[in-house]
């Protein structure tokens, strides 16, 4: 019998591109809940360590707004983003 291990999709962002091209993905479903989710991994890609002392906020507030019920302010999504050297940006939707 195989043993299967549990997928990760952070075991994939080894990069800025592969990070950024992760949350563009996530932010163009225009579901909240799976940009938070993208988020929290791309954070956890990183280390959470790493980002809470690049943000400037603790890594159980971190874990605790990206979870699965946590809603991160904009602040701290920003903050986040920043932290994985990602920035937000806005274009116009195509009619």
């Amino acid at each position: 019998m195989t043993e299967l291990s549990p997928y990760d999709s952070a075991e994939f962002l080894d990069s800025d591109e592969a990070v950024a091209e992760y949350l563009a993905a996530a932010i163009e479903e225009g579901d909240a809940a799976l940009f938070r989710r993208a988020l929290g991994v791309a954070a956890r890609a990183r280390g959470m360590t790493q980002i809470a002392r690049e943000t400037g906020l603790s890594r159980e507030s971190l874990y605790r707004a990206l979870s699965d019920d946590g809603n991160p302010s904009l602040d701290t999504a920003l903050r986040v983003l920043n932290a994985l050297n990602v920035r937000l940006t806005a274009s116009v939707v195509p009619h």
